[in-house]
């Protein structure tokens, strides 16, 4: 399995060789995120979609990158850093290069993979966008929140339609249909509703499933052609119902480790027409098992126990399957890798056991299985007594048949006759027939709950003892041997347990379960009488070894016993770490082939066959150091020799010293919960669990005792380092203060000299400054000279206007006298006329008397006829007034449009006012500072002037005063001679007279 760390980089290769993922796995590269700052930390990737090509995949971590990922082209991009985490993510849209993500702050924006910009930005939703369904033309997207979902239309990015439900209900998800025009919503009361995209129309909703499950849905998957609707939840029944017919046709019951579903998906196929019979569903586990719908069998799985899936999405053209795992990193399987056992042909193993039979035997080979018992040669001369004996065997291998009945279907003697035709079992086989001949239990609770315990704390420091590179299998290691130890307390103290379990644990990493129960099925079985003189090596299984030794190999042994050497260092190490370090990988599994397909006493022969066939080099070794070295590395040795020396040896041992006389036969594990083991002496183990538990308080003292020890003399060290960095502080500070005395010595020599070339610098520029000021003191006398000339002439200038404009002053003056007379002459022909006036005025008020009356009489006419006609014009004056108001309504809304429109034009006049305003304003401030000083020049003339005017004024207060009693004469004469007038017009006689004596007088 290839991996890939993203690290900072935006963009690379996502393999650097070609992949070729396992058939067991099915993994073609693991891709994981971690950062680089100062503090590394796992960036987790959360959601994952891919296009519709199923080629190129875009994942986002909770960070806001956005990762996109080309398995055609083994390259992957960083598209974009949202910032945020993403909740949702969605390809397929109209433009191939666009995608919609859900961010944590409810919004969801469109980007774009090739210009990386921000297309839309739509909001909306009130809590966290959990789905994002695009419909199949993508124009069309559905956005679905536990509140609500709204439908947007991907062109406009505009909401077209919002689902709104009570609280109480809640939607699960609401999703379109593949290749066709229907949305399906399905709310957490379980019911389904299908609806038409366009209309929102409700075609039709699903009846309820049966009550007899209490199933509440909370994933759904659907068939490519839309036909198959899968729903699951908290429970290991899965529903699948037939949209067409709109009923449940099907209730699928899981395997009893799965209690709860999260997510469904089907598989697709390109020969299927979109009907799609694989289903993956992904347990609480972590485990995504992938089952035929139709025929209800397991076809793969993928994840573990240890490595467990968070979510999963499967590429359009079901190529590909893209998991995130629960430790935040992305695996890439590939369906094809994963499919390729369901594919291939019946197993070969059927084959061979067929072809069997057919097979020419030889003599031996004859007698061999006549002797064993497997065929039966019927005799030709021999009598009844020959029958019955057949007879006999005939039962005895019925009997036999039916113990070596394994499960799964495997018969143990056919495995074995398989085994020694050659010599191993197949490879792609070998793990299901050793989970067959060891008849596992797999008790899944029975194990959950030792691993519920938690890491055994005589583990907690395993890596300090035995360093292993993987952490992942140093891990596995430490939960199998924790598991082990809780299941008895005598696998706590075993000092040579990790090295018995280590290969079972490297087989088997990716399924604890088989580990453990494998490694207990060991120790149950072939680890017989090894704890009854704990702690000490089993002398008992050792003193078998050496006498089988002795009886095979009296040379060797007595070599052996020449150079001090015991049965616990020729056989011990062999059997402690059961032959893995002695032997490549592929001899030993070729070796437990034989050991786990025979009786215990097997795994004994080999020890004394191993020795027996390195005789030549053991018998070369003199040292002890010789011996240790060959029985703790891989030696040059024929392993397939091995073997047959050691079926020589079950053979041809003698019963008494035979190690299966002293050996029970194989015993299963019991199914539910594993026996209880107590093969062990139980006062050693408590005595140890004591003198543990007392060494382990005299330690904790030790090491408080030390640990205040140290603290003390880390206090002294540090005093005493404090007090050294004190004095050389002391000395540096005494160092420093003379050399900064010399510095400040230099830089007062260097201040003094700078100080006289600045007082150098200053006169110069004091010499500049006064040769400035003199020039400028003489442009500035000019200048006001030439001021003054300008002044002058302006105001001669303004003396010439002045004196044009006092004569054109006098000789309007005198045009309005000559006007004046005028106007006197014309008032003395308008009294003339007065008076001819005052005469007919008399004979005007008589006829106004006359013409009174004759209006007072018509009014009375007239208010009588307008009481008459009061009745008649009331209703007309209604009508008048309604209409006048109606007319001054419509008036009125047409002055407030007129006045609206002249307040707009008025604003915009304003504002084009205000800016000419400014302009003239700052215009006339201009002109105001030159006029001041123009006026501050003219007022001297203007006190002149003033004088002038004065005696001037006083000649015209003169005139006027002539002329006021001039025209005071004048106006009382004219008076006079109206009394005259009058009292004539009023006494003709006596005013006559008075007038004629005037006249004389």
């Amino acid at each position: 399995m290839q991996s890939t760390d993203l690290g900072n980089k935006e963009s690379g290769k996502i393999w650097h060789r070609k992949p070729s993922p396992a058939t067991r796995d099915g993994i073609i590269v693991n891709i994981i995120h971690n950062t680089s700052d100062y503090h590394p930390k796992v960036l987790r990737f959360l959601n994952v979609a891919f296009d519709g090509t199923g080629d190129c995949l875009i994942a986002g971590d909770h960070q806001g990158n956005i990762y996109v990922f080309d398995l055609y082209g083994n390259r992957f991009n960083l598209v974009q850093r949202t910032a945020q985490a993403c909740t949702a993510l969605a390809f397929n849209l109209r433009r191939k290069s666009e995608f919609l993500v859900a961010l944590a702050d409810y919004s969801i924006k469109c980007f774009d993979t090739v210009t990386k910009e921000l297309v839309s930005w739509m909001r909306g939703h009130e809590s966290s966008v959990f789905s994002i369904s695009v419909h199949a033309s993508g124009k069309y997207a559905i956005t679905t929140s536990s509140d609500t979902a709204q439908l947007w239309d991907l062109d406009t990015f505009q909401r077209k339609r919002k689902l709104n439900i009570r609280q109480s209900v809640g939607i699960q998800k609401v999703f379109f249909l593949p290749l066709s025009n229907t949305i399906l919503s399905c709310f957490k009361d379980n019911s389904i509703f299908a609806w038409e995209c366009d209309t929102l129309f409700c075609k039709y909703q699903l009846p309820a499933p049966p009550e007899s499950s209490s199933i509440l849905y909370k994933v759904f998957a659907v068939t490519r052609d839309g036909r198959i609707l899968a729903a699951g939840g908290k429970s290991n029944h899965l529903h699948l119902w037939c949209l067409e017919a709109r009923q449940l046709f099907r209730i699928i019951q899981m395997p009893t480790k799965v209690r709860a579903i999260r997510h469904l998906e089907f598989l697709p196929d390109s020969f299927d027409a979109g009907s799609n019979q694989v289903l993956g569903v992904l347990s609480q586990d972590g485990i995504m098992r992938f089952i035929n719908i139709q025929t209800c069998k397991l076809l793969f799985e993928i994840g573990s126990l240890d490595e467990g899936i968070s979510s999963s999405v499967i590429s359009p053209h079901g190529r590909y399957i893209a998991s995130i795992m629960e430790n935040g990193s992305l695996n890439i399987y590939s369906v094809q890798a994963l499919t390729q056992e369901i594919n291939k042909p019946p197993l070969p193993l059927v084959k061979v056991i067929e072809d069997l039979p057919k097979k020419k035997l030889s003599s031996s080979d004859l007698k061999m299985k006549v002797t064993s018992g497997r065929v039966q040669q019927p005799a030709k001369s021999r009598g009844s007594k020959i029958q019955t004996r057949i007879l006999k065997q005939d039962l005895t291998g019925d009997f036999e048949s039916k113990k070596n009945e394994l499960p799964d279907g495997l018969n143990k003697k056919c495995l074995q006759i398989l085994l020694k035709g050659y010599g191993e079992y197949p490879t792609k086989y070998r793990m299901f027939i050793w989970r067959s001949l060891l008849q596992l239990p797999e008790n899944h609770t029975a194990f959950s709950s030792l691993i519920d315990k938690g890491t055994h704390v005589t583990f907690l420091n395993l890596q300090k003892k035995y360093p292993i590179k993987s952490r992942k299998l140093l891990r596995v290691l430490q939960r199998t041997l924790s598991a082990l130890a809780h299941w008895s307390v005598i696998f706590s103290d075993t000092p040579y347990l990790p090295l018995l379990a280590f290969p079972f644990v490297k087989l088997f990493q990716n399924n604890q379960l088989i580990c453990f129960e494998v490694i207990a099925t060991l120790i149950i079985n072939w680890c017989q009488h090894w704890f009854e003189y704990f702690p000490n090596p089993p002398i008992n299984i050792l003193s078998m070894i050496e006498n089988v030794l002795a009886f095979h190999d009296k040379e060797l042994l007595q070599h052996f016993i020449d150079h001090d050497i015991t049965s616990q260092l020729y056989a011990w190490p062999l059997l402690e770490t059961v032959f893995s370090e002695v032997l490549t990988r592929e001899e030993w599994l070729k070796l437990f082939d034989n050991i786990f397909s025979n009786h215990p006493s097997f795994l004994l022969m080999t020890v004394v066959a191993y020795n027996i066939c390195s005789r030549v080099p053991l018998l070369n070794c003199n040292l002890k150091d010789d011996f240790e070295f060959f029985f703790h590395h891989r030696n040059n040795l024929d392993i397939n020799v091995v073997i047959r020396q050691v079926y020589h040896l079950m053979e041809t041992t003698p019963t008494d010293i035979h190690p299966d006389s002293m050996l029970n036969v194989f015993v299963a594990l019991t199914k539910g919960q594993y026996p209880v083991f107590n093969q062990y002496p139980k006062f050693i183990v408590d005595y140890q669990t004591q003198e543990r538990e007392r060494i382990r308080n005299d330690e904790l003292d030790y090491l408080r005792e030390r640990q205040t020890v140290e603290d003390m003399q880390a206090e002294v060290d540090q005093q005493r380092v404090e007090d050294e960095a004190w004095y050389q502080k002391q000395e540096l500070l005494r160092k420093a203060e003379e050399t900064r005395r010399e510095m400040l010595l230099q830089e007062e020599e260097k201040i003094i000299q700078q100080r006289q070339r600045l007082a150098a610098v200053k006169r110069e520029l004091k010499v500049k400054e006064m040769h400035l000021q003199d020039a400028a003191r003489r442009r500035f006398l000019k200048l006001q000279q030439d001021q003054q000339e300008m002044e002058l002439r302006r105001l001669d200038d303004e003396i010439g206007r002045k004196v044009y404009m006092r004569d054109r002053e006098i000789a309007a003056t005198a045009r309005d006298l000559e006007m004046r007379q005028l106007e006197l002459e014309s008032q003395k022909r308008l009294y003339e006329k007065n008076l001819t006036e005052n005469q007919a005025a008399v004979a005007k008020e008589m006829r106004a008397d006359a013409d009174a009356y004759r209006r007072k009489v018509d009014l009375e006419e007239h208010m009588f006829h307008k009481l008459i006609e009061a009745g008649e014009t009331q209703s007309q004056k209604t009508q008048k007034v309604i209409k006048e108001n109606l007319a001054k309504a419509e008036q009125a809304c047409l002055n407030t449009d007129w006045q609206i429109q002249s307040l707009h034009k008025q604003k915009c006049d304003d504002l084009q006012r205000n800016k000419c305003y400014q302009e003239v304003a700052k215009l006339l401030r201009e002109n105001r500072r030159k006029e001041i000083e123009i006026l501050n020049a003219m007022v001297e003339q203007e006190a002149k002037k003033w004088k002038e005017a004065e005696g001037k004024e006083f000649c015209l207060r003169s005139a006027k005063k002539a002329s006021a009693l001039s025209d005071a004469s004048r106006k009382w004469f004219l008076k006079q001679e109206i009394n005259a007038a009058v009292e004539h017009a009023e006494n003709p006689c006596h005013k006559g007279s008075g007038s004629v004596t005037q006249a004389g007088v």
